[in-house]
């Protein structure tokens, strides 16, 4: 009977490692060789996970970079890229999940790590919100993507926050969108657009209790600085 290829001891070790604690010990490409052997079977994915690492720079950065980003890595093909991307939004769900009816006041770290992975490495500008009921708690599938923009500006209208929240029936509002130069700080727009948001929520009672502006690496909070 001819041997098993190399790399099936490996990848049996691996998952062994994986079952007794996650992935706690485990090397950044060690994590990317563990997502790779869900869609490549029967190929070594030490190299091209090695690979991966060393094009985008750590873990992040690969579960971030564009499909298209993706295959240009050797040995890394469409069914590879998605299945990275799949792992990505998984993750990104899950936080959405766990977050719905948290107390985001009290669990502002949360809420800028879900803001922060779900729209922080976006290459173009886009405007979300979070609609929370009275007790400031996130509303089942309480997340929606209002605008998406070019790489420097996501025009939102103040009339269209508002009639979302409605629709919705919320009693408070997080906001948030990105910045994809990575520099968090707010412009003079940003400022003037979210006054204007927060005026126009006042006339119905309704809280707009922070804005985010967040990068891969960054937040920046409205409330927190005290503009809100």
């Amino acid at each position: 009977m001819p041997s098993s290829p190399h790399y099936h001891g490996h990848r049996q070790r691996l998952r062994q490692r994986f079952l007794r604690s996650g992935f706690k010990g485990l090397a950044d490409h060690e994590v990317i060789e563990i997502i790779l052997t869900l869609a490549i079977p029967r190929s070594d994915v030490k190299v091209p996970a090695k690979a991966l690492l060393e094009r985008f720079g750590s873990l992040r950065g690969v579960l971030d970079a564009p499909l298209s980003d993706l295959q240009a890595v050797e040995g890394i093909g469409e069914v590879s890229a998605i299945s990275i991307h799949i792992i990505r939004e998984s993750a990104t769900r899950y936080l959405q999940e766990s977050t719905e009816g948290a107390e985001v006041l009290l669990e502002a770290d949360r809420l800028s790590d879900f803001w922060r992975m779900r729209i922080g490495a976006l290459k173009h500008e886009v405007f979300a919100v979070a609609y929370l009921d009275s007790g400031y708690r996130l509303l089942r599938n309480g997340v929606e993507l209002l605008q998406e923009g070019t790489i420097d500006r996501a025009a939102v209208y103040p009339r269209r926050v508002v009639e979302a929240a409605l629709h919705r029936q919320a009693a408070a509002l997080v906001l948030a969108h990105n910045h994809p130069n990575g520099q968090v700080e707010p412009t003079e727009h940003d400022q003037i657009i979210i006054r204007a948001i927060v005026l126009a929520a006042d006339t119905i009672n309704l809280r707009v209790v922070d804005h985010l502006i967040v990068s891969p690496d960054q937040t920046y909070s409205f409330r927190q600085v005290g503009l809100l």
